[in-house]
């Protein structure tokens, strides 16, 4: 290995678990780790550590919580550091200029999209959610703007017909880390040059916002598909059924006989056929407020749906 980097990761929730372990197997000096403050957690709303922290503090490694960097004296702590690269992954919190500029090779991020596709907030669910054939991970060098920065490294890997936002999720956790790794060498002896962004090809992931999970039955089964399968785990795509919200975690498209759209065309051990505005939608794993996912066997044998209208 080329000499080892005195390192300050950033990052909070579970996706940036693995990039973390990989640079402490990686003989390089991971010296302090940001990560957002506490929050409250559980019927309790105790303040929990996030994943992050959780891994730092097992590993002995000093961390930060600051509520924003914007501070002169927050800047200052971070360059006491004497930080060769911070390695950003979904931190959370906006990284000024002046944190930009201290470590001696600047900051770099892992982009879960191909960029320029897909910067922003949500890149893995609207990849799916647009009907994507392929995602992967950028390893960019940041700049002030939103995911802008040029990029030192791009891997892509194809995305299974059954691709949800939780398991792509996971794979391009893990493709991140093992990318940051190869791309660590060229980074610090200056042999990978990072490269400019094309911004004409540039599109923007906004944030998921529950409201969007609602399913607008005169849309294509497939189009309804995607967003069933990027919605998993979170927000979860829903239906209005019997005064209350019907979650639809798992299902596909399928052709056959519709109707208005909407209308729970058949029910059976197979799953809960809906008509949309083009082809059947196929529900095959579903939740009542209050209940546990079920699949859609279980579920009729409770519940008398078929010819009801959803929505």
């Amino acid at each position: 290995m080329s000499k080892s980097l005195r390192i300050v990761f950033a990052g909070t929730p579970g996706f940036s678990v693995p990039p973390l372990q990989a640079l402490l197997k990686s003989g390089h000096d991971v010296v302090a780790v940001y990560t957002q403050p506490d929050r409250p957690s559980g019927r309790g709303r105790k303040l929990l550590p996030g994943p992050v922290k959780s891994q730092a503090l097992d590993a002995g490694i000093p961390v930060h919580q600051p509520t924003s960097l914007k501070d002169e004296a927050e800047v200052q702590i971070l360059r006491e550091l004497q930080p060769d690269l911070m390695v950003v992954v979904a931190y959370g919190l906006l990284l000024p200029e002046s944190v930009l500029r201290v470590p001696r090779l600047g900051c770099v991020n892992i982009h879960a999209s191909i960029l320029p596709r897909w910067r922003g907030a949500a890149p893995i669910q609207r990849a799916i959610q647009a009907g994507d054939p392929e995602s992967g991970v950028s390893i960019m060098r940041m700049d002030k703007g939103l995911d802008t920065g040029p990029v030192y490294l791009t891997r892509i890997i194809p995305l299974a017909a059954d691709e949800t936002g939780g398991s792509l999720h996971d794979r391009l956790s893990q493709l991140g880390a093992q990318a940051l790794i190869e791309a660590l060498p060229g980074i610090a002896d200056g042999s990978l040059q990072p490269v400019v962004q094309e911004e004409a090809e540039a599109t923007y992931a906004a944030k998921l916002e529950k409201k969007e999970a609602q399913i607008d039955w005169n849309r294509p089964a497939e189009e309804i598909e995607r967003q069933v399968r990027a919605f998993n785990p979170w927000p979860v795509a829903f239906t209005p059924y019997e005064n209350a919200n019907l979650r639809i975690w798992n299902a596909h498209a399928i052709d056959g006989m519709t109707a208005e759209p909407g209308t729970v065309m058949s029910a059976t051990r197979e799953g809960v056929d809906v008509s949309t505005g083009k082809g059947l939608l196929r529900i095959t794993r579903l939740q009542m407020p209050g209940k546990r996912a079920m699949d859609a066997q279980d579920f009729i044998n409770s519940q008398h749906i078929q010819g009801m209208l959803l929505g």
